[in-house]
């Protein structure tokens, strides 16, 4: 598995995570997540994403993947929903602390490697409390580097405060601001960037059979596929074999940026786990195909309209 440093952390990461959001939402059968996970680990991924507000993801964890703690950087993501044995306003110090200390317990785990203020808005990262309350959990050894998950205007800016170390910010086919608007500040200032989201929720396989909370995002990103039209052989990337594989494009167009340390994907599908390994393994797109994926972006006349979806 190809690997990249995550800015200043000076980690190593696996240019494929895997995002533990889905297997929680959609209340994976344990065995088979661990299953999946063991071959992802076994196969050299090494970042595991989650966060607080993730349902039964920290338990999870902690009962079948504390045994290969030392083989993955952990990343989690706190401050605006209070989950059981929490307590606090939304971005306190004491909803903040009870989070990871809740987290350190449940994961089973001494430190949690980068623990990101999960998606509050550009005024609380100005207000420098929630991010205070990292800081300091990062002192006392809790976690390791501070970061930020979320999109535009307020991940520029967190990309700018020295105690930031990481972003973690939407990057797909289908969701392209973020390369403007984040990707040069993040590079300025030696921020790591994990992207979520790479593959746009698939969004050129419809909306059909999506479910909770999946159907608002895949609604937008369908929408946004539909009017770019963007397809393999609408940007060139064919060959004698055929066209390539709609899921390599998006994985591999994410991974094409050299800023982006790592692409987090969420699969309760062992198949799909392997597919993405290949792709991931193949790297960035050729720069004639980027190039014509952001073209199609550029020249949509909605396209300037559309934020990073947090």
């Amino acid at each position: 598995m190809n690997k990249r440093t995550l800015g200043k952390t000076h980690l190593d990461v696996s240019t494929l995570g895997f995002g533990c959001a889905p297997s929680a939402f959609l209340k994976s059968d344990p065995g088979a997540l661990t299953s999946l996970i063991g071959r992802l680990l076994d196969a050299g991924v090494n970042l595991i994403d989650t966060a607080t507000m993730y349902p039964g993801s920290e338990e999870f964890i902690g009962h079948h993947l504390s045994g290969r703690r030392s083989e993955f950087v952990l990343v989690s993501k706190v401050g605006g929903a209070r989950a059981v044995g929490t307590s606090g306003e939304p971005w306190s110090d004491e909803l903040i602390t009870s989070s990871i200390d809740r987290g350190l317990r449940l994961m089973k785990t001494d430190h949690i490697d980068v623990m990101l203020l999960h998606s509050c808005d550009l005024a609380t990262l100005e207000a420098d409390d929630a991010l205070a309350a990292l800081v300091k959990a990062r002192d006392a050894g809790k976690i390791r580097f501070c970061g930020y998950s979320g999109d535009n205007e307020a991940a520029a800016f967190a990309c700018k405060l020295p105690d930031i170390a990481v972003v973690e910010t939407s990057i797909s086919y289908v969701d392209q601001a973020n390369i403007d608007a984040v990707l040069p500040v993040a590079r300025a200032n030696r921020v790591g960037v994990i992207a979520k989201r790479p593959v746009g929720n698939a969004a050129w396989k419809g909306s059909a059979d999506r479910t909770g909370i999946y159907v608002n995002y895949t609604k937008s990103y369908v929408e946004r596929h539909g009017k770019l039209r963007i397809s393999p052989e609408a940007v060139g990337a064919v060959s004698a074999s055929g066209a390539m594989d709609f899921a390599e494009l998006a994985l591999r167009f994410t991974l094409s940026f050299p800023e982006v340390a790592t692409a987090i994907v969420g699969t309760t599908r062992e198949e799909n786990a392997t597919k993405n390994l290949e792709f991931a393994g193949r790297g960035g797109l050729d720069a004639r195909i980027v190039d014509a994926i952001q073209s199609k972006w550029k020249s949509a006349p909605e396209a300037s309209g559309w934020p990073g979806l947090t």
